[in-house]
C-alpha cells in the first residue's frame, strides 16, 4: 500500500495536464452579484476559469473562496472547496470556510501582546485567546474587488483598509490579496500590506479542501505529505509551548506520503489536545523563495494538490471541530473531518515568542507573501 501511495505522489507533476477535461471550457473572467448582507451591502462573486476548465470563484465578503473546481485523472471536474450556496451561510456562524483571516491568522495567547513596550489587548473569541483576527476579522468585512486579465493569467484583486485599533490591533493597515489563475492550473495567492504604525500581521487563507469533492465523505483516506522535520507542540488552549519538536517517531511525521486518518486514533497527548491534527509545521527551507509545503492526493480519483509558499510554516488541520450541524453547498452536512486545511503562515502566537520568526510590520516596510495551490492529478491505476 505504501509503495502505491508513494508512486501516486511522485507522479503528481508528471501527469498534470495530460488528460483532456470533459467539462472544460473557454477561459473567462466574470463578475456577478452574489447577494446582499443583512446591512444591505452588495456582495459580488468573481469567477476565474481557465481553458482546462479549472475554476475558482471568490466573493468580496471576507475575500472568501466559494468554489474551486479541478479535474481528476479522467477529466471529471469536482468542487473541492467546502462552503455555502448563498451569502447567508457565510454571514452566519461558520468555521472560516474559504476566508482570508487576519490581522493575525491562528491564535494569540490570552488576547494580548507587547510591541515597542506597549501592551495591546485584542478581542477574545476562542476561550481566553484571540483567533483569526478576533470577533470581526478580515473574514467578516467587505473588501473592494476587481478583476484583470493579461497574457492568459486571470486575477481577482481584493483590497481592505483596517483602521487603527480595529479588534485591538495598532496602526492603519492597507492590505491587498490577489488570486491568480493561469492555464498551468496553478492558483497563486499574493498578499501585500503596509502600515502607518508598528503592528503584527499574519494573513492566510482558510479554505477547507476535500479532494474527492466537497460533500463526498471524509478526508481520512486521502494521503498527505508535509515538508517539515519539526512542528510546534501546543498546550490545552492550542497555544505553542515554544518548543520546536522533531517529528521523528511521532504521529506528526508526514515527511513520507501518509494516509491522513492512519494515526488520528493514536493516544499521543498532542493528538488528543487537538482532537486530531491542528498543528503548525515548521517548513524545511533554505532562503526566502517558494518552497513546497504539502502534497495531498485522493487515490480513488487521482485528484491532487501541491501547496508552495514563501511562508515559514503551514497549519495542518483535519476539520476536527466540524460536527455535521453546518449545512453547506448542495445541502451537504459537513461532518467531522470532511475537509482539511493547509494554512500557510508564520507560527501561532509569534508576538509572544521572541524566538519565533517575527510578525512585526513597521511603517516604510512591505508585507509580501505568496502561496501557490498547484492543482494536479495522478493515475489512480498505479
Amino acid at each position: 500500500m505504501h509503495s502505491k501511495i508513494l508512486t501516486l505522489m511522485v507522479a503528481v507533476t508528471v501527469l498534470a495536464g495530460c488528460k483532456k477535461v470533459e467539462q472544460g471550457g473557454v477561459g473567462a473572467v466574470t463578475t456577478q452579484e452574489f447577494g446582499k448582507t443583512e446591512k444591505g451591502e452588495v456582495v459580488n462573486l468573481y469567477t476565474l476559469r481557465n481553458r482546462n476548465g479549472v475554476e475558482i470563484a471568490i466573493i468580496n465578503y471576507g475575500a472568501r473562496v466559494v468554489t474551486l473546481k479541478t479535474p481528476d485523472a479522467r477529466g471529471r471536474l469536482a468542487d473541492i472547496a467546502l462552503g455555502f450556496d448563498s451569502l447567508k451561510g457565510y454571514e452566519g456562524p461558520n468555521p472560516y470556510f474559504g476566508a482570508i483571516v487576519g490581522r493575525y491568522g491562528n491564535r494569540i495567547a490570552k488576547g494580548k501582546f507587547t510591541l515597542d513596550g506597549k501592551e495591546y489587548t485584542l478581542a477574545k473569541n476562542n476561550g481566553e485567546n484571540s483567533l483569526h483576527g478576533g470577533l470581526v476579522g478580515f473574514d467578516r468585512v467587505i473588501w473592494s474587488g476587481k478583476t484583470e486579465e493579461s497574457n492568459g493569467v486571470q486575477k481577482a484583486i481584493f483590497s481592505y483598509t483596517s483602521k487603527d485599533g480595529e479588534e485591538g490591533y495598532p496602526g492603519t493597515l492597507n492590505v491587498t490579496v490577489t488570486y491568480s489563475l493561469g492555464n498551468n492550473d496553478d492558483v497563486q495567492i499574493d498578499y501585500h500590506a503596509t502600515t502607518d504604525k508598528a503592528t503584527v500581521l499574519n494573513v492566510t487563507n482558510h479554505t477547507y479542501f476535500n479532494l474527492a469533492g466537497q460533500g463526498n465523505g471524509d478526508i481520512l483516506n486521502q494521503v498527505m505529505q508535509l515538508n517539515a522535520d519539526r512542528f510546534t507542540p501546543v498546550d490545552a488552549g492550542l497555544i505553542p509551548t515554544g518548543e520546536l519538536k522533531d517529528v521523528t517517531g511521532t504521529p506528526f511525521d508526514f515527511r513520507k506520503p501518509t494516509v491522513i486518518g492512519s494515526r488520528i486514533g493514536d493516544k499521543d497527548e498532542q493528538l488528543t489536545l487537538g482532537k486530531g491534527y491542528d498543528h503548525n509545521y515548521v517548513l524545511n527551507r533554505s532562503g526566502s523563495g517558494l518552497v513546497m509545503a504539502a502534497k495531498a492526493v485522493d487515490p480513488p480519483s487521482g485528484r491532487a494538490l501541491e501547496v508552495w509558499t514563501t511562508e515559514p510554516a503551514v497549519q495542518f488541520y483535519t476539520g476536527n471541530f466540524l460536527d455535521g450541524t453546518v449545512v453547506g453547498k448542495n445541502a451537504n452536512n459537513y461532518a467531522q473531518r470532511t475537509g482539511f486545511c493547509l494554512e500557510t503562515q508564520h507560527y501561532p502566537d509569534s508576538p509572544n515568542h521572541p524566538d519565533f520568526p517575527t510578525t512585526v510590520l513597521k511603517p516604510g516596510e512591505e508585507y509580501k507573501t505568496t502561496t501557490v495551490w498547484k492543482l494536479r492529478f495522478v493515475d489512480p491505476a498505479k
